[in-house]
């Protein structure tokens, strides 16, 4: 489990597959130093509806655990966001509970389009 505040730039519409399965994107900047890093954490599953309430310019912090994976011999890495509070006080999401690994067929990658 790991957290860390930023500042919400870009919030990505919601994919839904045709597995059923679904994720919404967002992107939070860092400030570290002269260099801020600007971080992709998604949301899967009924964790979707927690990115609703964000907005770019929001300050928030995101609550994540890093999953990785293999398929056909790649290594993929994903930020999958569980909780989010605005850093006004407000909190997104109830606490947190292991879904597991995300849905997969054998062999296939876990969106139809991309394989992380």
């Amino acid at each position: 489990m790991f957290e860390i505040s930023g500042t919400i730039k870009v919030v990505f519409d919601e994919q839904t597959f045709g597995s059923g399965f679904n994720k919404r994107e967002f992107v939070l900047t860092i400030e570290d130093g002269r260099f801020p890093q600007d971080v992709k954490f998604e949301c899967v599953k009924d964790k979707v509806a927690l990115v609703a309430g964000l907005n770019p310019g929001d300050k928030a912090k995101v609550f994540f655990d890093l999953r990785g994976r293999e398929w056909k011999g790649n290594y993929y890495v994903n930020l999958n966001a569980w909780k989010l509070e605005k850093l006004d006080g407000s909190t997104a999401a109830p606490p947190p509970e292991d879904d597991g690994p995300l849905p997969t067929e054998p062999g296939e990658p876990v969106d139809d389009e991309a394989p992380f």
